[in-house]
């Protein structure tokens, strides 16, 4: 579909160029990973887990205050479309947001209110939905598929015989400065497995559907429209991608019931530290209260406290529920498979499409073309959930 070349049209392409250039720069998960990890893991396991890690972060390479003076220099009077220039400043408002959780990770309590503004916190429902899935037996330890078998060198062949369906180039590296134990960084294409971390076959299946099957495929797709906004993400997309991508795990029959307590665990996280809890006592809640074994407590407490309060994984949960419900109700998956967008923002994505500014999925989620599940218990609380 061609782009109309009228004025209105290239005010509006080159208001969303400025925004491309300025954003670049914009990865929060490349600053908010503490680059001591392991270190402070020892630390905090030889003080009997009373001692809370002091974490450090990379040094952040751009001007915080020229970037937020440029990002509203842009005009967006110049928008005609009412309904465009509503999205502009939404995402313009997104963007100064994650610019503020940026340069103020490792301070605390400004750090966490920057995040509650970006992500939000758990609700009563959100914490009784978490509670609800903890009440479910996992599956057996013992099963083969739950063994740790791969290192993350082992573990890359995998991800590049899953990938070769898609036909999409992107980098894969190994870090041992992650909290997760594998992410896709969307600005420079590129998954990162944790090199201390040894996979499983389960593992292997989860994330080559997660983070391939939906991360990257909505990093290369957003990269084929006209408006680069697709690419750098819409506001909020962040429960919209993490939803989609659970979502891949569930349709290709490899959500377990582990795994959502994995996530639950991860909103009861969240939500002690919107409580007031030290990494410590939150650590504690979940080794002690709910029986974590302390290196899985200590990596979802480290997700939830890093920076200083980063509230993003009570999203997982919320983001799967309302993706679940979304395709039984019969709506297109292709649609959000578009870039880093929001399922909230599907009307607008339609809009644009229509006056030729964005273009259909290239790339579908390989585990969306059939429902695989077969897990009966994962597919009751997912139907429970509320």
């Amino acid at each position: 579909m061609k782009v109309e070349n009228n004025v209105a049209t290239k005010a509006l392409l080159e208001i969303d160029h400025n925004i491309d250039e300025l954003v670049k720069q914009i990865e929060l998960l490349s600053y908010v990973n503490p680059t001591n990890i392991e270190e402070e893991k020892k630390r905090f396991f030889s003080s009997k887990y009373l001692t809370d890690p002091v974490f450090q972060y990379p040094t952040i390479n751009f001007d915080r205050f020229k970037l937020h003076r440029k990002l509203f220099e842009n005009n967006l009077e110049c928008i005609e479309d009412e309904q465009i220039r509503k999205l502009y400043e939404d995402i313009i408002y997104q963007y100064s947001g994650l610019i503020q959780c940026i340069e103020t990770i490792g301070s605390g309590k400004k750090f966490y209110y920057n995040c509650l503004h970006c992500f939000g916190t758990p609700t009563e429902r959100d914490v009784e939905n978490a509670k609800f899935i903890l009440h479910f037996e996992e599956e057996p330890k013992d099963l083969g598929i739950f063994e740790p078998k791969y290192k993350a060198k082992e573990a890359i062949s995998f991800f590049e015989a899953y990938s070769e369906q898609y036909g999409f180039e992107y980098n894969i590296t190994q870090s041992d400065k992650i909290s997760a134990i594998a992410m896709v960084l969307n600005n420079i294409k590129t998954l990162v497995l944790n090199s201390n971390y040894t996979f499983s076959d389960n593992e292997i299946a989860v994330l080559t559907n997660h983070e391939i099957g939906v991360h990257m495929v909505t990093t290369m797709n957003g990269l084929l429209h006209p408006l680069k906004i697709f690419s750098h993400g819409f506001p909020n997309n962040e429960e919209t991608q993490e939803g989609l991508a659970v979502f891949a795990e569930y349709m290709s029959n490899n959500l377990t019931v582990k795994r959502l307590k994995e996530l639950a665990y991860r909103v009861i996280a969240v939500d002690s530290l919107a409580k007031g809890y030290s990494f410590s006592k939150t650590f504690r809640l979940l080794h002690n209260q709910y029986d974590l074994d302390r290196e899985k407590a200590f990596f979802i407490t480290l997700r939830v406290h890093r920076g200083g309060g980063f509230t993003k994984d009570y999203l997982y949960l919320t983001g799967l529920k309302k993706i679940y419900d979304y395709y039984h109700q019969g709506k297109d998956l292709t649609l959000l498979l578009t870039g880093k967008v929001t399922l909230e923002y599907a009307e607008d994505i339609e809009a644009l499409m229509k006056k030729g500014l964005a273009v259909p999925a290239k790339y579908i989620t390989d585990a969306y073309t059939e429902n695989s599940n077969t897990d009966k218990t994962v597919e009751f609380i997912l139907r429970s959930l509320k």
